[in-house]
């Protein structure tokens, strides 16, 4: 916006300048020319009388040295008006005081029309005025004006001209760049403090000067940012409140498991409850601190992803066991660090895997691979149900399949897990015949591609799939 009003004004200014000064530079070299040619006509003037009075060439030579200078002014008598001792070769010239300079047809010219004229010469110009003698014939007086005489004082005129037009560009540049410095340093702060309350600093505010339209998105921008400050506060609170809630059922909970016995589903039940005890502790302190739950990683942080699937495995297995669902995994035989917490994957595969059991009839079989890129680690999570109808509206927050117990916000914690690397999610079909669930974790940190599909999906290269075989009784690697 600066450099735009700078250009703007150089160019108005500049067309303003040109407009005024090249008329008045042309009407300056016309008035000079007309001073010159002024002061040759009051020369010419001052010898008419003596010619209306005589002829003689010796008095009409002390009347033009009186007049002027006998080098720029010369007399020409008719023929018949001159003595014949006077005549000039007897060329029919008449008379001829001074130094000629027009020709011929000029000064015929002159005599045949009776008034005055100018003519080209070498040097300058030559002013022809016609005077009448006592015989009623025409006498003619030349009187020459140089160059130098018409042109005196036009270029000083001119040069002052080009220098106020000069500096009245620059003035109006000036002017110009420190009102786009008004206006841009307003807008250039406004700018910096939106980056600055969308990286998180929620204490960035704008001051609020400048012209009178950014001044008042300054104030929207600080109501704004006071409203989101508010909002958020309120949602911490609600959501540490909701999570203090839950502790009551889960003491509840607690205490049942504990009567259980011994057995293994006994201790997975007591395994799950402590589990969910954890999250919603990590849900209070989160809310209480004002900490985003999935945050990018630093250097060392993340976990090991083949452990965590194993883990989770283990887990789901002994259902899967009860409901007659054959499963796999694939890939977990190796460590597979990935910048992303261990609780976070955890939940992102229960949630996943929740789905598979909750979604599909009981003996479908699902798979889960791993698999260990240079730039990105892959997860796929596939079924042999029924599939998902619609994507783009499972990937949506809480749209969720309309099914008692479903919230809508299971694939959406897979996707903010994704995306907090850099990566996605995509939804597709699996090489079981129902649904996968390819979570790309991007390990250098790289955002993830533009071109978006709908909410948490990405078109990317495909990743080729592993052969699925299945065994019932196969045990964890």
């Amino acid at each position: 916006m600066r450099w735009a009003l700078v250009k703007v004004s150089l160019a108005v200014t500049a067309m303003v300048v040109v407009a005024f000064a090249v008329p008045l530079g042309l009407v300056i070299r016309e008035m000079a020319r007309d001073r010159a040619f002024a002061g040759a006509e009051r020369e010419a003037a001052a010898v008419a009388p003596a010619l209306s009075i005589t002829t003689d060439r010796d008095q009409l030579e002390r009347v033009v040295a009186s007049a002027g200078s006998d080098a720029g002014m010369a007399v020409h008598l008719p023929a018949s008006g001159a003595r014949a001792d006077d005549t000039d070769g007897g060329a029919g010239r008449g008379t001829e005081i001074g130094r000629r300079r027009a020709g011929d047809e000029d000064i015929a010219a002159v005599r045949e029309m009776g008034r005055a004229s100018t003519a080209e010469v070498s040097g300058g110009f030559a002013l022809l005025q016609p005077v009448a003698l006592s015989t009623g014939e025409i006498a003619v007086v030349e009187v020459y004006v140089p160059e130098s005489a018409v042109t005196n004082g036009v270029g000083t005129a001119w040069a002052v001209l080009a220098g106020v037009g000069i500096a009245l560009i620059v003035g109006s540049v000036a002017v110009a760049d420190r009102l786009g410095v008004r206006m841009v340093q307003p807008a250039q702060r406004l700018v910096e403090g939106a980056h600055e309350l969308g990286e998180g600093k929620l204490g960035a505010r704008v001051p609020e000067e400048g012209p009178n339209e950014l001044r008042l998105a300054a104030v929207a921008f600080n109501s704004m940012a006071d409203q989101v400050v508010q909002l958020l506060a309120n949602e911490r609170e609600l959501a540490a409140d909701l999570s203090h809630r839950l502790r009551t059922p889960l003491t509840v909970l607690r205490l049942n498991a504990a009567s259980l016995g011994e057995g293994p589903a006994a201790d997975q039940t007591r395994a799950a409850v402590e589990q969910l005890e954890r999250e919603v502790d990590t849900i209070i302190r989160t809310a209480r601190d004002a900490k985003p739950q999935t945050a990018a990683a630093g250097p060392g942080a993340g976990c090991d992803a083949a452990e965590v699937v194993r883990e989770r495995m283990g887990f789901w297995s002994a259902l899967a066991e009860d409901e007659g669902r054959k499963w796999r995994v694939a890939g977990a035989d190796r460590p597979v660090r990935i910048p992303v917490a261990r609780a976070d994957l955890a939940a992102s595969l229960d949630a996943l895997l929740g789905n598979v059991f909750r979604h599909t009839a009981e003996g479908t079989a699902f798979a889960v691979d791993l698999h260990n890129g240079e730039d990105a680690v892959i997860v796929l999570v596939s079924d042999a149900g029924p599939g998902i109808p619609d994507p783009e509206a499972a990937m949506a927050r809480g749209r969720g399949s309309g099914h008692d117990g479903s919230t809508g916000l299971g694939l959406d914690i897979v996707r903010r897990l994704a995306e907090s690397t850099g990566g996605d999610v995509r939804i597709g079909s699996s090489v079981l015949g129902g649904t996968e669930v390819r979570i790309w974790i991007q390990l250098d940190g790289r955002a993830a591609p533009a071109r978006r599909g709908h909410r948490g999906t990405v078109r990317r290269r495909r990743t080729p799939r592993p052969v699925s075989t299945f065994n019932r009784s196969r045990s964890l690697p």
